[in-house]
């Protein structure tokens, strides 16, 4: 590194400005900024159940509804009866059908 160059580090704003994580050593002026995208992400801050518990949060937020546990039980009875499961098979071919497959 030559006395009129300088490798500081820093964050690219989604406003496209740049903040630097340090001053660098350099006298006023103009320069020239090259950017290079890090290579490695962050670590998440949260593990994959803290991660599913915020989605379901923001889910609940938005007006998504889920389903309680009577009415799971009540939907995998459903699934259970053999009509059922028939009927379901039969909507999946009309479906194929209709969207130009054999």
């Amino acid at each position: 590194m030559n006395p009129s160059e300088a490798i500081v580090e820093g964050t690219l704003q989604p406003d496209g400005t740049l903040v630097l994580d340090a001053k660098p050593n350099l006298p006023p002026g103009r320069v020239t900024v090259v950017l290079r995208q890090e290579a490695k992400a962050p670590p998440p801050q949260d593990d994959w159940f803290q991660f599913l518990v915020a989605a379901r949060k923001r889910m609940e937020e938005a007006g998504c509804g889920f389903m309680n546990d009577r009415e799971v039980q009540t939907h995998i009875e459903w699934l259970r009866e053999a009509e059922q499961i028939d009927e379901l098979l039969r909507q999946s071919e009309d479906q194929s059908r209709g969207a130009g497959q054999p």
